[in-house]
């Protein structure tokens, strides 16, 4: 922004949260005048939402968000004013409104007006002749095929890419000296937007611009229209109505006002019609938008064998029918951390006849998002096992909401959280592509509303891939688990398979903390008030409880043995004098790239706790030869819904179940075990 800014006279089109700009505007006010103007997509000022509506002739029908003025699909029993871009940093937002830089805001108001309706949809299908047409197409068909109801023609509409057609008009009319829009109604109305909600000065804890602090950020007035209620979540008790399923917060919302705190902006209310009366598209922009998206003139390039010269659509399975012996059955359960992706490497590098591993299940509340599934197919490709099947665990923790974020919070964006660890540190693109990827598809036979174009690429579940396992088992065979993140898929086996117990032989979890006298901490960084807990149980406090007190047979891998198998020095010594292979080398980078980050950036000090998670995979397959020491514990975890003390683990006494406790190691037996077999040619 300040490289273009400088460069003269821009326009900015904001299409999401405000957050980046703002910070360019109070960092850098004496470039505010090189801002031309401001196209924002977002907010609802009049804008009455036409979703989630009664039909007329309903009589037991409660209505949902009709007639809000936000589109909080997931918060409108506690706010229905906002909408999402501006509901994501309103005090940013409010910081670019009040700018003084002339603003055009596309609200929900306008785009409320153009629906992607049938007509619309069946001409883009029969008119792309472009890449990105073509692309864009089937980006829209995926939305409506898997669309929760059948009022996708009538719930869905043109956000951001009418925001790009009214900008381009704007400034091409203000170009020619024209004024108005080809797409757009426009008028001028006073405006601001909702930061905090009545009464004002009331500082109740929810507040960081004022709460806990001697001097108010920003130097904000003490009862100024900042300093009320800040909406904390979308359950937040404050924001509730007894009696109604309408919430009271406004913060967010993009009121129209007629007091000092308003800015004077032009607003669109509504999409234009369409001229041509003959035409099935009823809107004047869906015609420019299908004849932009189809010239060729700047017309994208795309050549798949350009980009991976390397990349065949192949999947590779080995045969395994040669094999007199084979292994014991193990099912790994990762959340996708850097430490999991090593364990996992290290897992398929181990003989046949030692492990024979049936299948992996990704936590969806764990360290990364779960369509970083990508890169657990990518490695099981270069690996040459394209047969084991992965499954798709929940997203949020055991007995929270479906849509919240309870405990999955903790995970931090940034300093070694959900931004490096999706895209494994940058170190994913460098991995061999497999066909197989985390899709959107889905099928009526598995619940869907409708099949998609390829209901055969549907990602399976996790539950659904434990079935499968365990359906294809001998008689005389039990399956090993192996945990490395929370404890949500296992709980959801247990808890929804009765028969499930009865099939596990036994289960190594790595996580844990056992709170001891040696008064050792936990590794739980962003919760500094809980000082006790380990990651893995904290994500879902409630699972570890029903897995770590239940009779299964249980080896657990804490934290206090994880720091001892945590040393950068010990890993890279230790590969470095081995033999080079794919898996090694990848292995090799990926360390040098955590430690570099360890020893230059305070954020990511605490890269090492991953390096300890590889002990679990290596203990599983190595047992007696790495030295274990172990200790029998009878142990209580403690899961209340208090994020300061959830997720702890003490011993009790009482607990009539007990798990073995991975207490000591060979170090050296450790990190030459681990190096050598990355290092084996088999």
């Amino acid at each position: 922004m300040i490289d273009t800014i400088s460069a003269g006279p821009t326009t900015v089109i904001l299409t999401g949260s405000h957050t980046n700009f703002a910070i360019f505007l109070m960092t850098h006010p004496h470039l505010k005048t090189n801002v031309e103007h401001i196209y924002i997509m977002g907010g609802g000022v009049r804008s009455k939402n036409p979703t989630g509506c009664c039909p007329k002739n309903a009589t037991s029908c409660t209505p949902q968000q009709c007639g809000d003025h936000g589109n909080l699909f997931t918060s409108y029993s506690t706010n229905p004013n906002a909408e999402f871009n501006i509901f994501e940093d309103p005090f940013s937002a409010y910081q670019v409104f009040h700018s003084g830089i002339p603003i055009t805001l596309i609200p929900l108001d306008a785009t409320n007006t153009i629906p992607i309706n049938e007509e619309f949809f069946n001409e883009f299908q029969r008119h792309q002749s472009t890449y990105e047409a073509q692309y864009c197409f089937r980006a829209l068909k995926m939305a409506r095929d898997t669309w929760f109801n059948d009022q996708f023609y009538t719930s869905y509409f043109m956000w951001d890419s009418f925001t790009s057609g009214v900008a381009i008009s704007s400034m091409r009319n203000d170009k020619n000296g024209k004024f108005g829009n080809d797409f757009a109604q426009l008028e001028y109305m006073n405006v601001t937007v909702i930061t905090s909600n009545k009464p004002y000065a009331m500082h109740d804890g929810s507040n960081p611009l004022f709460d806990g602090r001697t001097t108010h950020k920003f130097g904000l007035q003490k009862s100024g229209v900042h300093s009320g209620h800040v909406q904390t979540g979308i359950t937040d008790s404050f924001c509730l109505v007894k009696g109604s399923n309408k919430g009271r917060c406004e913060d967010g919302y993009t009121k129209e006002v007629s007091s000092p705190e308003a800015a004077y902006i032009r607003v669109a209310t509504k999409a234009k019609p369409n001229m041509d009366k003959y035409s099935p598209l009823n809107r004047e922009f869906f015609k420019s938008f299908l004849e932009a998206l189809n010239l060729h003139e700047n017309s994208g390039r795309f050549n798949i064998k350009a980009q991976f010269p390397f990349n065949r659509e192949a999947l590779y399975n080995p045969d395994f029918i040669k094999k007199q012996k084979v292994g014991r059955p193990v099912i790994m359960d990762m959340d996708m951390s850097p430490g999991d992706f090593v364990s996992l490497i290290y897992l398929l590098k181990a003989p046949i006849e030692v492990i024979d591993l049936k299948g992996i299940l990704i936590s969806g509340n764990g360290w990364s998002h779960v369509a970083s599934i990508d890169i657990v197919y990518d490695i099981l490709h270069m690996m040459g096992r394209d047969d084991i099947p992965v499954g798709r665990g929940n997203t949020t923790a055991l007995g929270t909401p479906t849509l919240g974020c309870n405990y999955a919070s903790i995970i931090p964006q940034g300093s070694g959280g959900f931004i490096d660890s999706d895209t494994l540190y940058g170190l994913a693109r460098s991995l061999p592509r497999s066909p197989r990827r985390y899709t959107a598809e889905n099928s009526v036979k598995h619940g869907a509303p409708r099949s998609t174009d390829y209901p055969e690429l549907r990602q399976p579940l996790a539950f659904e891939v434990w079935q499968s396992i365990k359906e294809k088992l001998d008689q005389s065979e039990k399956i090993t688990i192996l945990t490395s993140g929370p404890l949500t898929n296992l709980a959801n086996i247990v808890l929804s398979d009765r028969n499930a117990s009865s099939v596990i032989e036994e289960a190594f979890v790595v996580g844990g903390h056992i709170r001891d006298e040696n008064d050792s901490k936990g590794n739980v960084f962003t919760v500094p008030s809980n000082r006790y807990a380990e990651f893995n149980m904290l994500l879902d406090p409630l699972a570890a409880k029903t897995i770590l007190e239940s009779s299964l047979d249980i080896t657990l891998i804490p934290l206090v043995s994880q720091r001892k198998a945590a040393s950068f020095q010990s890993i890279l010594k230790a590969l470095k004098h081995v033999d080079h292979t794919p898996e090694s080398s990848f292995v090799h980078h990926l360390m040098l790239l955590l430690h570099d980050l360890q020893q230059k950036h305070q954020l990511y000090n605490h890269m090492d706790m991953f390096l300890g998670e590889v002990l679990g995979a290596v203990y599983l397959v190595e047992g007696l030869n790495i030295k274990p020491s172990l200790q029998t514990k009878s142990i209580s975890i403690v899961a209340n819904s208090t994020i300061s003390t959830d997720g702890q683990i003490v011993v009790n006494k009482e607990n009539t179940n007990s798990v073995k406790v991975l207490v000591d190691f060979s170090r050296v037996e450790y990190y030459n075990r681990v190096a050598n077999s990355l290092g084996k040619m088999e």
